[in-house]
């Protein structure tokens, strides 16, 4: 399917065992240096903040309601606050999810999904773009990015005042509707804050679900696990990270942000970049991108809960009118 429309932006064709006991010193390895079986379709969640969260809820949520079941996918791939939705929607019902969105009381920090350490106003959000902003200017390329931002992580750690990594755990597993990793494949990618290296985990690698998904929505803070910190998925390549799906025949993007990266195009991490690698190795590619007329809901504004259930209605109606679209594709 290729047609791309011009105006409207929702649609583009690009063409271990669970663990649930306490954490180990170390995960026990990156899943992505592994040999995995890709399978048929993967579907990727990329991030977005609380609004991205719920739209990428709704989406699904549509796509079902017209017919077609994209988590049976045989991979599925969370980034930031894709990873929440990720473990959502492969342990609980989209509908359901979608509901608990639409009735939360206006900017409750408890309603489902969500990103970032909590409510956090406007300013400390363009603070935080402004403070990554000068970080990407100053590096000379993607790891060196990571290695920088890592480096400014653990150092606002060590200085702030920010939710206590306890708390922090207690607000994503409040979100996650199952302690215990999906059955399903499921990849969530973080990185090394102090080596900046790339890390995904999954059901193997000897960390819970739950700290997966908190490292991975870290946003500026580091996350520990055992004896390691991490920083959030979306700076180890995009808020994507559509090239783990790499061997899959098919593989559908939702991406909150629109495939946007704010990184040099040379560096390799937009999404078109990833897209075209992927189609070069054989793979189908389609992407849903928010409407236009929502795009608003995003970027500074992702963190704003009272935005959640127009995202999520705004994702849900995409979905509908979209399966039809998608389901040659998918199935």
């Amino acid at each position: 399917m290729n047609t791309i429309p011009s105006s409207s932006g929702h649609f583009q064709s690009a063409k271990a065992s669970a663990r649930t006991g306490p954490d180990q010193d170390q995960p026990q390895g990156d899943a992505a240096k592994r040999r995995f079986p890709a399978g048929e379709r993967a579907l990727v969640l990329g991030g977005g903040g609380a609004t991205g969260n719920a739209w990428v809820i709704g989406v699904i949520a549509g796509l079902l309601e017209a017919g077609l079941d994209v988590t049976e996918a045989d991979l599925i791939i969370g980034t930031s606050a894709g990873s929440t939705a990720a473990v959502q929607v492969t342990t609980a019902d989209p509908a359901k999810l979608l509901a608990d969105i639409l009735t939360a009381a206006p900017g409750s920090p408890t309603s489902p999904g969500g990103s970032g350490r909590g409510p956090v106003p406007v300013r400390s959000a363009t603070n935080h773009l402004e403070r990554t902003g000068a970080i990407i200017a100053a590096a000379a390329d993607a790891a060196d990015l990571r290695r920088r931002l890592g480096a400014a992580a653990l150092a606002m750690d060590a200085t702030s005042h920010g939710p206590s990594q306890s708390q922090w755990r207690a607000t994503v597993a409040a979100r996650l509707p199952s302690q215990h990793w999906p059955e399903r494949a499921v990849l969530i990618p973080a990185v090394d804050a102090r080596t900046g290296e790339p890390v995904v985990f999954d059901r193997n690698s000897g960390v819970d679900v739950v700290d997966a998904v908190a490292a991975s929505c870290s946003s500026g803070f580091p996350y520990s696990i055992g004896d390691g910190s991490y920083i959030d998925g979306g700076y180890r390549s995009n808020a994507e990270n559509a090239d783990l799906a790499a061997g899959c025949a098919r593989v559908l993007v939702l991406s909150p942000f629109g495939g946007r990266s704010r990184t040099p195009v040379e560096w390799g991490m937009h999404l078109a970049t990833q897209v075209d690698a992927l189609r070069a190795r054989g793979s189908r590619v389609e992407t849903i991108f928010p409407d236009s007329s929502v795009e608003h809901m995003f970027g500074a504004n992702a963190i704003d809960l009272s935005l959640r259930p127009p995202a999520a209605q705004a994702g849900y109606d995409q979905g509908r009118v979209l399966a039809g679209l998608l389901t040659d594709f998918w199935r």
